[in-house]
């Protein structure tokens, strides 16, 4: 599933040059995630890097409603390099 940046997000810009599908970018008023981009870091790390990286717990979670498996993710990864 895609990640989600909620409304927690202190628009710092930490997550979005992380991102190795550049799945993020600046929204208003909070950053957010292209779903048809977002493969939570499979094919290129063994874990949300967003996550990582964000300053702020909770920010970024599971997008619920964007549901994938592990080889889908891993296909889009594959599709978008």
């Amino acid at each position: 599933m895609a990640m989600l940046i909620n409304e927690d997000c202190i628009n710092c810009g930490a997550c979005e040059p992380e991102c190795p599908n550049e799945a993020i970018s600046e929204g208003d008023p909070v950053y957010v995630v292209a779903v048809d981009k977002c493969t939570e870091c499979v094919g290129a790390y063994d874990s949300p890097k967003c996550v990582e990286i964000c300053p702020v717990d909770g920010c970024i979670v599971a997008d619920p409603s964007h549901a994938e498996t592990r080889e889908q993710l891993e296909a889009k990864y594959a599709s978008l390099h």
